[in-house]
């Protein structure tokens, strides 16, 4: 790794870096078992098990979070209950959450236990390698990739290799592992830009240049507590074999220039600020040793954006697939048993994730689609939700996040709950929480967005939200913007309630008076 940062200015993370790759631990994790939490070198527990996917915090003394990769969002029916037998172990304090980006973080995990948990991830063909600090993040795809009727191209193989060349196959990376910040990456092979291309530092979306399709390719999409931006064309269209090669040159470029004096300044798109996207480009071919092609006059993005819940019918005759509704994405080990349950009765032993935090089970034959419908899960994970639940997504929050500044996932769940219960709502409102400016709930893409943050109420410090709207999804997405600041917690409801009346068509339900 190229550096032209003075020693003496490396902020704290650059300098554990340059003290010790996190993929180090990896040899460590038996040392740590038998030493235990309190035990451990401070970098090490707080920092570097992250390279391993091993999350610290500080709000569960003694209880870590395990953050998997899972590539395009696809889990098999085996690997689910392996996941679920982890969760069980921990009882009470044991779940997991789909997170948005198609993934699964695992809660209550002791690091007595971690190389036990490796082995088993190992043997079910799972890892959770550089799946956080200064690495590439889960790579997003099409949850209905392979399945979809109208889809352009299957894009699962692709997503595959590009974690194989980040990750050297689930066995670690030095190359890639000294980024200067978090890097994500998503491949769409749709319409509807299931992926939220505009909010990733690589996205590739599909395009037909000279007959032939491929993708147009943007870059320097993110979300920090510094600045947002939205993603910008790189002026590239590659075909789907340039595409491996194309995020391994954009990755050592970032990783040998990326700004690194300032952590709040290290994403891709503050290099692109300095050299301009020319520039970036000129690097790109020159690091590929390739002249490429300029991009596509449009995209193949047109359609307005699927949740994929309900039941839909695939490209392979007599096949379906069933989007279920996972409110707020958790899961607990007994839902975890019975989807892997699900999967292969009347599935194909195959789960897929959804970057709204939801499941899909594809490959549920015709007859075997009303008995699966029956299922008691699904009275709990359905496929017809209320309008406002659907597309409710929200962040960890400070029930097991040490970075949220407020409860978010129970108090989204009581706040929607009670809105349903007083609003009639014609349609869906995409509704996001995220705990902190870190935006991992994304309330920038939302109707509505609330982020977490601290206000004063009567004299005293309360948990409190600040209101964005106008972010847009799926064609022409945009980012949305803050409309208000600092508003408590516990006046939020009227607050939202007037939002939906006033620009989502909802209405006071009628209270049925019961006669005397």
């Amino acid at each position: 790794m190229t550096s032209t940062v003075p020693a003496t200015s490396l902020n704290k993370f650059e300098k554990l870096k340059a003290e010790k790759d996190g993929l180090a631990v990896k040899a460590e994790l038996e040392h740590f078992a038998q030493i235990g939490w309190e035990a451990m070198d401070e970098t090490d527990r707080d920092h570097r098990l992250k390279w391993m996917g091993v999350f610290f915090r500080p709000v569960t003394p003694g209880k870590f979070m395990m953050r998997l990769r899972l590539p395009c969002g696809i889990i098999t029916s085996t690997q689910m209950r392996v996941l679920a037998e982890v969760v069980q172990r921990y009882g009470d304090d044991g779940n997991a959450d789909i997170t948005t980006r198609q993934n699964l973080q695992l809660r209550g995990i002791r690091i007595e236990d971690v190389p036990d948990i490796f082995r088993r991830l190992e043997a079910a063909d799972l890892t959770s390698i550089q799946s956080g600090m200064d690495n590439v993040r889960n790579i997003t795809g099409s949850p209905v990739a392979g399945i979809d009727a109208d889809e352009l191209m299957d894009t699962r193989e692709l997503i595959r290799q590009v974690q194989d060349l980040i990750t050297n196959k689930g066995q670690g990376n030095p190359t890639f592992s000294n980024l200067p910040r978090k890097f994500n990456i998503a491949i769409a092979g749709c319409r509807d830009n299931s992926v939220h291309a505009e909010i990733n530092d690589i996205a590739f979306v599909p395009a037909y240049k000279d007959g032939n399709l491929g993708f147009n390719v943007l870059v320097g999409g993110f979300f920090s507590g510094k600045r947002c931006e939205a993603a910008i064309p790189l002026n590239v269209w590659v075909a789907p074999d340039q595409v491996v090669a194309l995020c391994e040159a954009i990755l050592i470029i970032y990783r040998d220039h990326g700004l690194r004096a300032n952590r709040q300044k290290a994403r891709l798109m503050w290099l692109i600020d300095e050299w301009g996207v020319e520039k970036l480009r000129s690097a790109v071919e020159t690091q590929m040793g390739q002249t490429l092609s300029s991009e596509a006059e449009k995209d193949e993005i047109l359609w307005e954006k699927r949740d994929h819940i309900g039941v839909y019918g695939q490209k392979q005759p007599g096949l379906n697939y069933v989007g279920l509704h996972v409110p707020i994405g958790r899961l607990f080990a007994a839902d975890m048993f019975d989807l892997a349950r699900l999967a292969e009765v009347y599935g194909s032993s195959e789960i897929r994730l959804t970057v709204e935090q939801n499941v899909i089970l594809p490959n549920v034959p015709n007859s075997r689609l009303e008995s699966l419908l029956q299922e008691p899960l699904l009275a709990k994970f359905s496929v017809k939700p209320a309008p406002l639940l659907r597309s409710l997504v929200s962040c960890t929050g400070s029930q097991f996040c040490n970075f949220a500044l407020i409860e978010t996932k129970n108090r989204a769940l009581a706040l929607i709950s009670e809105l349903e219960a007083e609003l009639d709502t014609p349609k869906h409102v995409r509704i996001h929480w995220t705990g902190c400016p870190n935006s991992c709930g994304q309330p920038q893409v939302a109707d509505i967005g609330l982020m977490g943050t601290k206000v004063r109420k009567d004299g005293k410090t309360v948990e409190g939200v600040d209101i964005y709207m106008g972010g847009k999804v799926g064609k022409d997405a945009v980012l949305g913007t803050c409309v208000t600041k600092g508003i408590p917690c516990s006046d939020l409801k009227p607050v939202l309630r007037d939002l939906l009346m006033q620009h989502f068509s909802a209405k006071p339900r009628q209270q049925v008076v019961v006669g005397s």
